[in-house]
């Protein structure tokens, strides 16, 4: 097989990797919350030999040099946990977190089954009972549990995440973070979960009330970015095209024999 197909082909399958990642932060440019992924590459991966003849043994054997792919491999994708801009509500309830950590959640998927997620979106409201739950109905927690409200008296929340009504502290939101976000993966859209070898720490933060944490995509730059991947993609399709000429010049005209 001609190694220039290979390398071509491993291009275009790493690129349209980039192409999905790249698409997925444009298509959550506007969740609430959102952080934006990054894919990584690794050029010319090759198992090769460091010595062509090992004198450790016996006889002096030579070696075998390895499997040489003379290709690029896709890498492993990450995630950017930039701040997000502030957007203003002026609704109690919308939270925004300024610096490091999550707001916790009791998530209930569709089986009935309730896990711990975490999340920077803070889009919250209060149930009938006065429960304060995310947009899709998962529980807040604080720190006695699930957060429950009068929902006909006022509220506000101050920069340390306590909840005041009636001029008293109902309860306190659990913020917490983690000593490495390796350690964090994504579940859906803007939750995330621990896994394992997962440490909790501190978490540095202001809440402020009134306002949501926005993505961090920057549209412009994601855009920049797609037409270069595209680009990228159009030029290993030339390349493959180029060889297969080169193939079919060899394969039809240069081994006919003239009559």
């Amino acid at each position: 097989m001609v190694k220039g197909l290979y390398t071509a082909y491993t291009g275009m399958i790493n690129e349209q990797h980039r192409m999905d990642t790249l698409t997925n932060n444009l298509a959550n440019s506007t969740t609430v919350g959102f952080k934006k992924e990054g894919s990584t590459s690794q050029s010319f991966n090759a198992v090769l030999a460091l010595k062509v003849k090992d004198t450790s043994e016996p006889a002096n054997i030579p070696k075998r040099i390895g499997y040489n792919n003379p290709g690029v491999k896709i890498g492993e994708n990450y995630t950017d946990w930039a701040q997000g801009s502030f957007k203003i509500t002026d609704n109690t309830y919308d939270l925004a977190l300024s610096g490091n950590g999550f707001f916790e959640i009791e998530f209930t998927n569709k089986a009935g089954e309730t896990s711990t997620k975490y999340s920077r979106d803070g889009s919250f409201t209060l149930t009938q009972e006065g429960y304060l739950v995310t947009k899709d109905g998962n529980y807040v927690m604080g720190s006695k549990g699930r957060i429950k409200l009068d929902p006909l008296s006022d509220a506000t929340v101050d920069q340390g995440g306590a909840i005041w009504q009636n001029n008293e502290v109902v309860d306190t939101l659990r913020i917490v973070d983690f000593q490495d976000y390796n350690y964090l993966k994504k579940y859906g859209e803007n939750l995330m979960e621990p896994v394992e070898g997962a440490q909790f720490k501190d978490a540095d933060y202001k809440v402020f009330s009134g306002y949501l944490e926005m993505s961090n995509v920057q549209i412009v730059t994601e855009m920049v970015d797609l037409i270069a991947i595209t680009r990228q993609y159009e030029a290993n399709q030339k390349i493959i095209k180029s060889i297969d000429s080169t193939l079919e010049i060899a394969a039809n005209q240069l081994g006919r024999v003239n009559g």
